[in-house]
């Protein structure tokens, strides 16, 4: 094939013109240099192929002298990228991939790489992209790291999060400040040297509480291979594969594999076409692991080697499966992590995988006869990821109950009586379900839209001694309900919801912004300190005096109206450290009334559950009052 180029390339000129994809140009624009490399140096400039293709020489000295403190080991990356579709589960994929090396005795961190504009987050739809997860230091990021978080045990920072957003404005405020010295500041090398230096130094953050660095990065690039908007962060990785070197760089590609209906055949047409369109950015992966409904067959996996140039022992299939949990179990039969050490060069310290605790869980989930029926009234019920870690927060209740649970999401609109005459089928749908759980949680949530609805199954939980747990939101309904039916005031409100309301009940918050949507609210961990040991929360949280839970709100509770609800029955148990924010509140003549201003979704994890969520189950089957006194006596 030939380069073409424009007669002027022997002056200053900054033009290369491609007639094939860039990783063919690498070798062909190194052979340009050497052979015209005297005229272009003598006219002072590079040809922009040659500033494209090759990192800036101050940041490879950068990167080496911070692997160099290291010691002698050096980060190892794995890198997941994903084809064909969106939604195939990378997250998961990456996260099993973490639990595998881990369970190898190795230390793991993990990076999300968002490709889009947004700087986090924080503003999306929950209906577009999902839930919002919280970190400790305040960072809204992408549902992934929840993920992370929970199959790897780990506590991630904001940075563990990439954006465009993020990249682009590290980029920009450094060329306002000169840190350019005038030079013309582009994608390449500027902005892709951003990224390989974000990577390599938020690889380096411990996450696990340990000293020191991890061994193994997994990163998870979002999106398709393809997509326009990830094309930098494509470009970044590939020139971090070659200053990194081939035996610190492991690429895992999620592709899927369909099956037409009328045809009944496993297609590899589709993956096919995703590694080439890798390979030709100049990536080419060491595994594919391909999504499908049902196992790989063997001949589709000698045609995926032949035409992806892996070899059919690097081909993981990974299937359709009862839970995720099963999915580190899939990838360890396949041996993806002798695999993944040899290419990373690891086999010497890597300890057999010892998956016997997660074997166990995957199985005794599957083993589950029982089951224990939740409402769940929300805003965005029609996405179920909105609501995932408290879906995922319920599930490591019940299991730690040995219990599946039985998640009937309910939009709250669809209990208001409005809905009785617009949508009658839905409403009578909607209340037949709120009266059949055993128990019902309110979740976060913004804006007023449904508000009618929550107070309606508040109220119900409450008169008919019904397990109630209400998160951020979800409390605030509950006060507000209980001040409107109990303590009298019968417009009490959120300002939030009615600015005028003459019975202010839930205020906004001193600090927050009202002009700024973006990072403005109360966010990430802090601490709650319990007000008496005589309370149920207290007790679920092992008679700790405090606990640090996580942040996401702009409106309290109005400490003055806090003697009128006490009086009239409410109590709050957990406070703020000013004692001016209330944090829990409990109903002591229900069996189970609990509101929490926090999100204590984030962090449960599988072996770990969550204490308010642990007791609705508990109290839900009847159980808490004797699961309280074993505790109580020391068990």
């Amino acid at each position: 094939m030939s380069l073409k180029l424009p007669l002027q390339h022997l002056l200053p000129s900054r033009r290369l013109f491609f007639s094939f994809p860039r990783r063919a140009a690498t070798a062909s624009a190194a052979l340009l240099l050497r052979l015209t490399g005297a005229a272009v140096m003598q006219n002072g400039a590079k040809p922009y192929s040659v500033i494209s293709l090759a990192s800036s020489e101050g940041h490879h000295t950068a990167a080496a002298e911070r692997r160099k403190g290291r010691g002698s080991r050096e980060m190892k990356y794995v890198i997941v990228t994903g084809g064909v579709v969106s939604g195939l589960g990378k997250g998961v994929t990456a996260s099993s991939i973490g639990v595998v090396l881990k369970a190898c005795g190795l230390r793991v961190t993990s990076i999300k790489i968002d490709p889009y504009l947004n700087t986090d987050a924080g503003t999306m739809s929950p209906f577009e992209h999902g839930e919002v997860f919280v970190l400790d230091d305040g960072g809204e990021v992408d549902l992934d790291l929840g993920n992370y978080e929970r199959f790897l045990d780990v506590t991630l920072t904001k940075d563990n999060n990439i954006t465009t957003g993020k990249i682009y404005q590290s980029v920009l405020e450094k060329e306002r400040k000169g840190d350019y010295l005038g030079k013309t500041v582009q994608v390449v090398p500027h902005v892709t040297d951003a990224i390989k230096n974000w990577i390599e130094s938020v690889s380096l953050i411990p996450v696990d509480g340990k000293e020191g660095p991890a061994d193994v990065c997994v990163i998870e690039l979002g999106g398709t291979v393809g997509d326009i908007e990830s094309m930098p962060f494509i470009e970044a990785l590939r020139q971090l594969s070659f200053s990194v070197g081939p035996d610190n760089f492991c690429l895992v590609h999620v592709s899927l594999i369909p099956v037409l209906g009328v045809v009944g055949e496993q297609k590899t047409k589709p993956t096919q076409h995703s590694v080439r369109e890798l390979r030709a950015l100049g990536l080419t992966p060491h595994l594919l692991a391909c999504r499908s409904a049902q196992p790989l067959l063997h001949n589709t996996r000698e045609k995926l080697s032949q035409f992806c140039h892996v070899p059919v022992g690097n081909i993981l299939n990974i299937h359709d499966v009862p839970n995720i949990w099963h999915v580190p179990l899939l990838l360890k039969n396949q041996n993806a992590h002798d695999t993944i050490l040899r290419q990373l060069g690891l086999l010497s310290i890597a300890a057999p995988p010892d998956l016997g605790q997660w074997t166990k869980m995957a199985e005794n989930f599957d083993n589950l006869k029982h089951s224990v029926t939740i409402a769940m009234v929300g805003k965005y019920v029609g996405l179920p990821d909105s609501y995932l870690s408290v879906v995922k927060a319920l599930l490591h209740a019940c299991i730690a109950c040995s219990l599946k649970p039985s998640i009937d999401l309910i939009a709250a609109s669809d209990l208001e009586e409005d809905s009785a005459t617009s949508t009658p089928e839905a409403h009578a749908d909607a209340w037949e379900k709120l009266k059949k759980a055993s128990c019902v949680l309110v979740p976060g949530g913004f804006g007023d839209r449904g508000v009618k609805g929550m107070i309606l199954a508040a109220k119900y939980a409450r008169e008919n001694n019904v397990p109630y747990l209400g998160i951020c939101l979800g409390m605030q309904i509950s006060i507000i309900e209980f001040a409107r039916s109990i303590v009298g005031l019968e417009k009490a409100n959120s300002t939030e919801f009615d600015a005028d309301t003459p019975h202010p009940v839930v205020i906004f918050m001193p600090e927050g912004s009202r002009t700024h949507m973006g990072s403005t609210m109360r966010l990430g961990s802090r601490r709650t300190l319990f007000q008496t040991p005589d309370c149920i929360t207290s007790k679920l949280y092992c008679n700790s005096e405090h606990v640090d839970e996580r942040h996401r709100h702009r409106y309290e509770v109005n400490p003055e109206l806090i003697g009128k609800l006490e009086d009239a029955g409410l109590k709050f148990v957990g406070k703020d450290e000013s004692g001016k924010r209330m944090e829990i509140v409990e109903l002591p003549s229900h069996q189970y009334y609990v509101g929490v201003q926090f999100h204590p979704e984030f962090k449960s994890r599988p072996w770990r559950p969550s204490a308010p969520f642990l007791g609705l189950v508990l109290a839900a089957t009847g159980r808490l009052n004797a699961y309280i006194g074993q505790h109580q006596n020391g068990n």
